[in-house]
């Protein structure tokens, strides 16, 4: 495990935490969250401390949380395009209505899937069928069938589009998205957001709301997108299943989350 975290630990306070869902919470083996991260959740919040997510999902597809529901104090949504907490919307960016326009009439003369989320629902365009078979059963993503159509979508903020295809082709396509900043966590998809709409700004944003030190936050993550928070946060970990280039931004790289990553790294910073 590589630390670079100095004496951060042991700074005494109460910490709000932010965690990434996918690769972190829950494994991309079995899709649930490990035991062992149950308990190191449960734990920390009976010492005190603030438990959060931040990830990339749109509230549609968060399904996969019940085992910690009851635990959580806020959501960074739509990589920090959406934050709430409880009922309050503490954030939403939405992107230029001129580059929404643009990825989708892309997508349509290309012929590759996007997802569309607006401010309400979710629009699913998937003629390859990319989106069910990495969505549904790679990541086992659930309520994609509640989607809405694509103009119903359209008359709505568009918070976040996710169009599939390679890492090659992003540069150019966000050449043409002046608005826009991109966050890929996946080789097959990337999450692009309005400009200052990414986990890091969604953190610092929820954490002011709630008159939280941002010295005293912690980060979690394993992907790209995930960056952004690693670095915004007062500690950011990686999880050992981590992109390379993610665990040289943060502070601490733990175990993977299945080998009690969260637990392993909750205990390290006397959390637990």
């Amino acid at each position: 495990m590589f630390d670079n975290s100095q004496n951060k630990k042991l700074s005494g306070g109460k910490y709000a935490m932010f965690f990434d869902i996918d690769g972190t919470l829950v494994s991309f083996k079995t899709h649930q969250i490990p035991a062992s991260t149950i308990l190191a959740l449960t734990q920390a919040k009976a010492n005190g401390h603030k438990v959060f997510i931040a990830t990339g999902r749109p509230p549609l597809i968060i399904t996969n949380l019940g085992a910690i529901e009851h635990l959580i104090d806020g959501y960074v949504t739509i990589n920090g395009a959406l934050c709430f907490v409880g009922d309050e919307v503490v954030r939403c960016k939405d992107i230029p209505k001129q580059d929404v326009l643009t990825l989708v009439s892309d997508a349509q003369e290309k012929n590759y899937g996007v997802i569309v989320v607006g401010e309400k629902d979710v629009a699913v365009l998937d003629p390859q069928g990319e989106v069910d078979r990495i969505f549904r059963v790679e990541i086992a993503v659930e309520n994609l069938h509640l989607a809405k159509p694509l103009d119903e979508v359209l008359s709505q903020r568009i918070l976040q589009l996710t169009p599939f295809f390679p890492e090659t082709y992003e540069a150019e396509l966000m050449s043409r998205l002046p608005g826009c900043t991109s966050g890929r966590w996946h080789p097959a998809f990337t999450d692009i957001t309005a400009k200052g709409a990414d986990k890091g700004e969604g953190i610092l944003t929820l954490s002011a709301r709630l008159g939280l030190d941002a010295r005293y936050t912690m980060a979690f993550g394993d992907g790209g997108n995930d960056t952004s928070m690693i670095k915004a946060a007062g500690i950011g970990v990686a999880m050992g299943n981590a992109l390379e280039s993610l665990k040289r931004e943060a502070d601490y790289t733990t175990t993977s989350v299945d080998d009690d990553g969260i637990l392993n790294a909750l205990r390290h910073f006397g959390i637990v």
